[in-house]
């Protein structure tokens, strides 16, 4: 199975998605939802999209997110086909997020073959700064009109007004923090360094999330940093009272935020194995 996971991701890899132009990636991704029976993809402008993968309809849904963009490290005159390699410990090349929508995909393959609850896939644009930050003459309109995290604020919003509201949320994406060896992060706690207060209710079930994945991988880290999850917990929880968790399950890269980010494929199993055992056995009526 690893072998078809790192091609996934080496497929998402090597195509120029860069920040605002995340159009560019949409076409392999709905060549491979086409063949999944009962699948539905939604557009959310502007390159947002929402996957649903019909599964067990007695268990709740579950939403896994992943961005769609890259940092553009290559200039205006990017190559048609971004480079990737392969050795026997890691993968190289631009990374992040393509680990994540890899690992996505790869579950939404295996959904075909396995007892999973509903499936949303959440793919979003603008989830980098850096791009903004330091070449927005890169993005389209030269970056006016964009803002850090846009892409899971419009699907959130979406979600929300076509009361569509999965049982929790576990982004895929990739963490800094290890510094070039292996690891696993867990982000739970969104509401950190925000202005929201977690009910009871939300405590409880992200602290049983918490429990499920300590146990399955010993050495994975508790910590919290920025992205995606942030977006999608705080506006479920602080526009709507929902008590709807929302994870970051993470591998290491190294370097980051540059051209050749480097991750562990063994690192890239793990959380795959991870996210198989929790849609299989977990239960969400908490």
């Amino acid at each position: 199975m690893i072998n078809r996971i790192v091609e996934n991701i080496s497929n998402c890899a090597k195509i120029p998605s860069f920040s605002s132009y995340e159009e560019h990636i949409h076409p392999h991704i709905l060549e491979l939802t086409s063949k999944i029976s009962g699948c539905t993809v939604t557009k959310i402008p502007d390159n947002n999209l929402i996957i649903h993968i019909p599964g067990n309809p007695e268990k709740p849904s579950i939403a896994l997110t992943s961005h769609l963009d890259k940092i553009n490290h290559f200039g205006e005159n990017f190559p048609v086909e971004l480079p990737f390699s392969k050795d026997s410990e890691q993968i190289t090349g631009q990374l992040d997020d393509t680990v994540g929508i890899g690992i996505c995909l790869s579950i939404m393959e295996a959904s075909k073959s396995n007892d999973f609850p509903p499936l949303y896939l959440l793919f979003s644009e603008m989830e980098e700064s850096t791009g903004l930050k330091k070449n927005p003459e890169l993005l389209k309109n030269s970056g006016k009109g964009y803002h850090h995290g846009m892409g899971a604020e419009r699907i959130s919003y979406y979600l929300l007004e076509n009361k569509i509201y999965p049982s929790l949320f576990i982004t895929i994406d990739t963490t800094p923090i290890f510094k070039g060896i292996p690891g696993l992060a867990l982000y739970s706690k969104f509401w950190e360094k925000r202005d929201i207060q977690p009910c009871c209710n939300l405590l409880k079930k992200t602290q049983k999330i918490e429990e499920f994945f300590q146990k399955e991988c010993k050495d994975i880290l508790l910590i919290n940093k920025n992205n995606d999850f942030r977006k999608y917990g705080a506006l479920f929880n602080h526009l709507k009272c929902l008590a709807i968790p929302s994870i970051a399950i993470e591998p290491a890269i190294f370097p980051y935020h540059q051209k050749d980010e480097r991750v562990f494929i063994s690192d890239i199993e793990k959380v795959y194995n991870l996210l198989v055992k929790f849609l299989t056995d977990f239960d969400l009526d908490f």
